[in-house]
Parts: C-alpha cells; structure tokens; sequence
C-alpha cells in the first residue's frame, strides 16, 4: 500500500463543492485553476463541459498520486497547461505543489547552479587539502586508488540523491524529502532529525572551509620562513577576515552571485589545467609505477585492510556537499531537470580534476616524511616536483584564491538551508529568520545567523584543533546520513509508491543506489570514527562517535522543546504530477 499523502485545497473548501457552477462558466473555471496553478482534490474524476463538448480532468486518489495524470481526452490537462509550459509559471507551480509560494527570483541558470555545486565540492582543491593522510594510511596507493573508490561510492550516493531532487525540487533538501517520503506517524521526527543534521552539516562544513584558507595563508608564510609558527589567535583572526572577505558579494551584489559561481568555476577548472600543466612540464623526478602500487608504505600502524577503508572515509572529503545545488532549487528555471544534471556534472569534472592531480604528485613524490612533516603539504609536494620557490608560490596562490572564491557558494547554501527550515518551523525564532529581505531578495537574516554560528565555532580552534577538527568530520558524517536517510526510505517502501513522476528518472538502476547508498554510508561512516593512528593515545584520539552522540542529544532536546512547532510541506499530489517532467 502506498504511503499516506498530504493533499491540500488551498482554498479550504470541499472540492465537490465546486460541481456546482453552471456550465456555461466550467472551462472558464478549469483555466483559472491552472493559471492560479492549483488543483482540487476529489474523490472521484471532474467533468467540465463547454458548450457542445466535454472535457474531463482525471484526478488521481491518493492511493495512485504516483501515477501520471491522464485524461479520455489527449488535448485535456496538456492543452490546459500549454500557457505554462517553457515558463517560470509551471517552476512556481511545482513548488506551489509542495507546499510553499514563491519567494526567491529565479537568478541562478543551468551553468550558474554548476558553478555553486562544482565550487563547494572543487574536488582538485579539496583533495589538495587532505590527501596527506591518505599517504599515512596507505602510501601513494591509497592516494590515488582510495580516491578512485571514493568516486565510486559517493556517485552511487549522489545519483540517488539527485534522483529525489528531480521529483521533490525544494531548498530544503534532505528534511523536506525525508518528511514527504516517511510513513506518517514517523515523518515529523524523522524530518526533524534530518533538518538539524543538514543544517550542523552546513554550518561546520562551512567553518571548515574557512579554516582551510586561514590555515592555508599561514601555511605559505611558513613554506616561505619556516621557523615562523602561526599562533592559535593568529589562525582565528585570518579566519574571521576570511568570513567577512568571502560573504561580502551576498550583502554587496547579492544580483551578481550567479555570475559569481560561475567565474569561480571557469577559475578553479583553469587552475587545476594550469598546476597540472606546470607540474608535468617542470618535474624533476618520476617514480615508477611499481611505487603508487606499493601496499605496505603506511604508517598509521593499522592493518593494510583497515586503513585502505579508512583511506576511502578521508578521500571522499573530495565530493563532500554534493548537494549543494539541492538548496537553489527554488531560485533555478526547471529544477527538476538541473538540479540532477548540477550534481552529476559536479561529480564527473570532480573526478576529471582531482584524479589527474593525485597521479601526476604521485609520481613526482620523492620524501613521503618531508610531506607529512609539512604545514602545507600540497605546497612541499609542489616544490619536490617543480624545485622552484617562485612557481609553488604562484600555484599555491591560485588554489588558495580559489579556496576563498569558493566560500561564497558555501554561504549562498548554508543560508538557503537555514531560511528553507526556518520557513518550517524547525529552528528557534523561526518567524524572525525565515524573513526574505525585500531590498536585496535573498534570506539576509538567515545568512547572517550562518556566519554567527561560524564566527562563534571559530573560538573552539582557541581552545582545540582537536575538538574542532572532530565536530568538522562528524558534521560531514551527518550530511552524509542526511543523504542516505530518503534513499533508505524509497527502498523500504518502494520506488512506485513513494516517487511521483520527474525529469531524472534512473529507472531499475535506481533500486541499486537507494538500497546501496544507506549501506555505504553506514561501513564508510563506522570507519571514519577509527582512531587515524595506532596506538591510540590521548592526543590522536578520535572522538568523532563522542561528538556524533552528543550533538544528538542536542537534536533530541530541540525536539522535545520546540518539536511540535515544527511543520513539514503539504504535497498537492496532483498538480506535483500535472507539472512533472515539464
């Protein structure tokens, strides 16, 4: 039996009770439903009459909303919704469908949403940023065949997800899928519960990121003297510098954003052709390929098999916010049919960049130790491959250039998500940030929670890189379960009954990535929450599982203290049919 639905009469009448017109005013009538983009809900088929003809509106019960709608007449509902077709008009109506009106302008086009999508994952760059530990896990190997898994995994994920987006567009996300797709006396919680894990997710991703580029700055300044050594409260002023830098285009340009992306990816593409060029052309040494195959070059003290798999947990730091364009999807023409192609473009140009780079340090890595050793281990690989100060520093530049261009889509995602909740109900003073600023029309009061909360967790990095670094992989770790948790659901319930008709449909396939997807992430995550180092001491303790549990608690008291505010969309089935595939 198929999952119970919320339909809705947004004029809150019986919708028998509009068989009562005369017929002389019924066509009329059927078109000012379609403009207004809404549709009743009876139990049974509307019959409209014009004149000497018939035209019959076939209104599907909610035990077949996933059914397409049809009509004895082939020029019925198609000829109806002719005026909408190709036009912001039937975005609007699919979003009216799931139970919210309009409030973003729709600035964001096909290449713009890949810019956002591309710049917060930027493969290439992030893996820059990490791959050091890789080399601990497993040598070269794990580098470059971990990576390569990575990719595997998190494209199985992300087709998955990108699937649900096409047939649910909304910047909620996670939370709105998983509230629509959930049995109905569990859907509230279980939204619930996702809504915070996306919204931590987003947030500390964030504060990651602008770490990466405080840590960055002082890391060249370092390459360049290295008896200077940053100071704690040093890193945090670079850090709310870098906040305020990289979330000026929202308040100054907030118009110009979608440009933005997009430069920030024609930047980070051509930076990656440009190092990758330099370091092929200008290195000094090869290693042979018998080197990047080598099984036993790490040194984290674990087994060779279980630091493989934990090697796989840090390489997907590679693809990390793939569903970034998720949260736009009510600011982009045709959601259903770009959001899905924006997160699969992401994946395909992340792996076009980042495997490439991880071959070509490989085989130019002459001392592993001299790598680990390093502040900024991507700048001293740089320079064994390259052996010129001057071409490592305009290469680092570039990166870290690209690192703060970056942020700005993290903070157009971080506040979409925080508005699309508060408009739920999901967070405290919920009617103060769902507030969509009418001057610069995009949620400035959303946004600017985000960076409170992001200027507020840079303290920690004062008192431990330690307890910061482990919030920073236990929120990726949520955004991954936030993945997982709709696709779990669908393969529970059943693709038929729980997926209404969409632009991006994977058919058959779609079974292997909802049924996958959840078990993927629950033996990656089980890894990540591994010690990176044996034997375990109190200063390489991970205290990921700790962290994990504690901010569910935090979650579960929100719950108990603010659930029953919460409110989840209310699907108009119908029209969500009516305007699919569009």
């Amino acid at each position: 039996m198929a999952p119970d639905r919320d339909l809705v009469d947004p004029n809150g009448h019986d919708s028998h009770d509009s068989h009562d017109s005369h017929d002389s005013h019924d066509s009329a009538e059927a078109e000012a439903l379609l403009n207004e983009t809404w549709l009743s809900t009876p139990d049974e088929g509307l019959s409209v009459s014009s004149g000497g003809g018939s035209m019959t509106f076939r209104v599907e019960t909610p035990w077949s909303a996933h059914k397409p709608l049809t009509s004895p007449l082939d020029d019925g509902p198609e000829l109806a919704l002719g005026p909408l077709r190709n036009s912001t008009e039937l975005d609007n109506a699919q979003l009216r469908a799931q139970g919210h009106e309009v409030a973003l302008e729709r600035r964001f086009s096909p290449l713009a949403a890949l810019g956002l999508g591309f710049s917060i994952t930027n493969s290439w760059v992030g893996y820059l940023s990490n791959f050091g530990q890789n080399l601990i896990y497993g040598g070269p190997q794990s580098v470059v065949f971990g990576l390569l898994v990575a990719t595997a995994v998190q494209w199985t994920i992300t087709l998955g997800l990108s699937e649900v987006a096409s047939a649910f567009p909304s910047s909620g996300g996670q939370y709105h899928f998983t509230f629509i797709l959930a049995p109905t006396k569990h859907k509230k919680f279980a939204a619930f519960v996702v809504g915070w894990m996306t919204l931590l997710g987003w947030w500390v991703i964030t504060c990651s990121g602008v770490s990466l580029c405080a840590v960055s700055v002082s890391g060249m300044i370092n390459f360049w003297h290295p008896t200077f050594e940053a100071a704690r409260w040093q890193i945090y002023l670079i850090y709310l510098v870098t906040i305020f830098i990289t979330a000026g285009p929202l308040f100054l340009a907030p118009k110009s954003v979608p440009k933005f992306t997009q430069a920030t990816l024609f930047l980070s593409v051509s930076g990656f052709l440009v190092v990758f060029c330099l370091l092929l052309g200008l290195k000094k040494h090869t290693q042979p390929g018998s080197f990047i195959t080598e099984p036993r070059l790490g040194t984290s003290g674990w087994s060779p098999g279980t630091a493989w798999m934990m090697g796989i947990g840090n390489a997907l730091y590679a693809y990390g916010g793939t569903d970034g364009a998720i949260h736009i999807a009510e600011e982009i023409p045709r959601p259903g049919k770009n959001i899905p192609l924006a997160m699969n473009l992401t994946m395909c140009i992340g792996f076009l960049t980042a495997f490439p780079m991880s071959l070509a340090m490989m085989f130019g890595l002459r001392d592993i130790n001299a790598v680990l050793n390093s502040k900024l281990p991507s700048a001293e690989i740089f320079y064994q491959i390259t052996g010129s100060k001057g071409i490592v520093t305009f290469m680092q530049c570039w990166v870290i250039v690209v690192y703060f261009m970056s942020l700005t889509s993290q903070w157009v995602t971080a506040g979409r998500m925080t508005w699309a909740f508060a408009r739920d109900r999901g967070i405290p003073y919920s009617e103060f940030f769902s507030v969509v600023s009418t001057s610069r029309d995009f949620p400035v009061r959303a946004t600017i929670l985000s960076i409170c909360f992001c200027c507020i967790y840079g303290l920690l990095y004062l008192a431990s890189t330690t307890a910061f670094n482990s919030i920073v992989t236990s929120a990726v770790l949520y955004l991954s379960i936030t993945y997982a948790v709709p696709q779990g659901i669908i393969a529970t319930r059943g693709r038929a009954t729980s997926l209404p008709a969409r632009a991006f449909d994977l058919g058959r396939a779609g079974y292997m990535c909802n049924i996958i997807s959840p078990l993927l992430v629950a033996v990656i995550g089980t890894f990540i929450c591994f010690p990176p180092e044996l034997p375990v001491t109190t200063t390489n303790m991970n205290y990921t599982p700790v962290i994990l549990f504690g901010l569910f608690m935090v979650i579960l008291f929100l719950w108990y203290t603010r659930g029953e505010k919460f409110v989840g969309p209310r699907i108009d089935w119908e029209l969500l049919n009516l305007t699919a595939c569009k």
